[in-house]
């Protein structure tokens, strides 16, 4: 064997590398629980799907398609948009009246 010119630790430094050690390990487990809770917060507050809303307010002031059930409605500054529960887009002036546009729903 080669001699190795380490001296021993002190009973000072002894203490201190405990003290190190269990620093460390309080951090550990500190942050493992902190990352459980925000994964568990995420799931409960994200998990699960939207209750649908009762009843959507449509002004009575825009001329929907005969036969086109409404499924979402979104108001801008400048136009509202109507979406069928087919998937088509209507596209609506925020005075009323006819669609201004209209996207066909998909294949």
């Amino acid at each position: 064997m080669e001699p190795t010119d380490e001296q021993p630790l002190s009973e000072a430094d002894a203490r201190n590398l405990r003290f190190l050690r269990v620093l460390v390990l309080v951090l550990t487990g500190t942050m493992i629980a902190g990352m459980v809770l925000l994964v568990a917060l995420f799931y409960a507050r994200l998990g699960g799907d939207a209750p649908a809303p009762e009843a959507l307010v449509v002004p009575e002031r825009f001329e929907i398609p005969a036969g086109s059930e409404i499924a979402a409605v979104t108001q801008a500054k400048a136009f509202w948009v109507l979406v069928t529960t087919q998937g088509e887009v209507l596209f609506f002036a925020p005075t009323g009246g006819a669609p201004t546009r209209t996207i066909p729903a998909p294949d």
